[in-house]
């Protein structure tokens, strides 16, 4: 009994030991991914007023569109799929597979390219262009290099994922101020600082990947192995594709729907609020996700073990309430400090709404606490069952951003973000549940 009570704690104490390495690498990469999000924040406020910031951030939903419709639900699969690949000992059959979908994608981006340009060569929109042809590049390249940092993340190679998103972070910074400084302040000459960055961050990535390969003895010769990976990838990823359709038009709605009905300058100033509150609360909860997430996958396996799932189960749920303790505390926090928030992170022209910085947070926190649910759900290939809460809570986000945009402007469209964040909660937290 003494023996196998000291094997359970050596056993427990170097998983504890193993898990506390991985997790503060994903630690540092992501404190580096936020500390340079707020530098180029306040960088780019400096170089752009908020009419040429609000233009910025209206062609960067495009990127938005192809990374969450096109490319959103292979990039899933991928990253799921490995843990079951690599326990049947086929990752050559499932890298190939996974390319092979990738190149699909990206014929679709390019066809896509190609009939927004010539539609806005039709329409006399030709100084769109520019801003259009470096944004598809843009998302091709940040597509790939999410597929590719999906893997090294299944693969828990944490200070690899670590290693390139404080690189991206920071080499993007450095590159658009060349760029501004080269060709002149402008959205498009940003999106190819952009470009540069993501092209460097994911050539390092293939060069790590090949690596890891080699290490783990995988042949590209062929496939091998019965299975079809494939229609596995696809199986998992195709709901995400779906969704992303709507929920696609829910983050891009509210930037649309202030230009239509309010202005380009209170465009820029809504998308500053928005990358100072809402995006980094998602960022920090993608640190519990990208920790979590391939333990839960591990865990669950091919989700037909009730005990593994059951496990898996209980982790969810706690993680979810430890998202809601830290959202109320960043909440409190920023109705304290709003107004010196802003005057450290951005210029004087983007201050007047640092009063709703609360109020995106708690929108923000929601929204992670349903994605931690939802979390729970795809660790047991059950994607299909979100669909439906996907789609309805995004329909309802886009009416929302729609009328709160006509009747008040920017406080309607962050009303409406907030009725969004927690409906989505309510609902994810219902469907995990059952």
């Amino acid at each position: 009994m003494v023996t196998n009570i000291l094997h359970r704690w050596n056993t427990q104490r170097a998983r504890i030991n193993r898990l506390a390495k991985e997790g503060g690498w994903i630690l540092v990469g992501q404190i580096a991914s936020v500390l340079g999000a707020f530098v180029l924040v306040r960088m780019l406020t400096e170089y752009l007023d908020p009419a040429e910031y609000g233009e910025l951030a209206l062609g960067l939903t495009i990127a938005t569109l192809v990374n969450q419709v096109v490319m959103g639900g292979i990039i899933a699969g991928i990253g799921r799929i490995y843990s079951i690949a690599a326990e049947k000992g086929d990752l050559g059959g499932y890298l190939q597979a996974s390319w092979r979908l990738l190149t699909y994608a990206t014929l679709v981006v390019i066809l896509m390219a190609i009939v927004l340009i010539s539609g806005l060569v039709a329409v006399g929109q030709s100084r769109w262009m520019g801003l259009a042809i470096a944004v598809f590049v843009f998302s091709i390249l940040s597509s790939y290099n999410s597929a590719l940092n999906g893997v090294q993340n299944a693969a828990r190679q944490r200070p690899v994922v670590a290693l390139h998103s404080g690189i991206d972070a920071w080499l993007k910074i450095g590159l658009v101020v060349g760029m501004m400084l080269w060709l002149g302040a402008a959205g498009t000459t940003v999106v190819i600082g952009y470009t540069l960055s993501v092209l460097v961050v994911t050539g390092s990535q293939i060069v790590f990947l090949k690596r890891l390969m080699h290490r783990q003895s995988v042949s590209h010769d062929r496939e091998e192995g019965n299975e079809n990976w494939t229609l596995q990838v696809w199986g998992f990823g195709w709901p995400f594709s779906i969704w992303g359709i709507f929920t696609w038009s829910q983050q891009a709605s509210d930037r649309w729907a202030l230009e239509a009905f309010a202005s380009t300058q209170e465009v820029g100033q809504y998308t500053v609020l928005y990358q100072l509150s809402y995006t980094p609360i998602i960022m920090l909860t993608g640190l519990l996700m990208t920790f979590v997430g391939p333990i839960l996958y591990q865990r669950s396996g091919a989700a037909d073990d009730h005990a593994r799932n059951a496990t898996v189960h209980s982790m969810a749920w706690r993680i979810s309430l430890i998202c809601l303790v830290l959202t109320g505390m960043a909440f409190s926090c920023a109705w304290l400090l709003h107004e010196w928030i802003f005057q450290w992170l951005v210029a004087e022209a983007f201050r007047d709404i640092s009063h709703y910085l609360p109020w995106v947070l708690l929108a923000g926190g929601s929204f992670a606490t349903g994605q931690m649910l939802s979390l729970k759900l795809m660790s047991e290939i059950r994607t299909q069952s979100l669909l439906q809460m996907k789609i309805g809570t995004a329909l309802i986000g886009v009416g929302a951003n729609v009328l709160g945009a006509w009747w008040y402007g920017v406080s309607g469209v962050i009303a409406a973000l907030v009725i969004f964040s927690v409906v989505y909660m309510l609902w994810s937290a219902y469907i995990a549940l059952q």
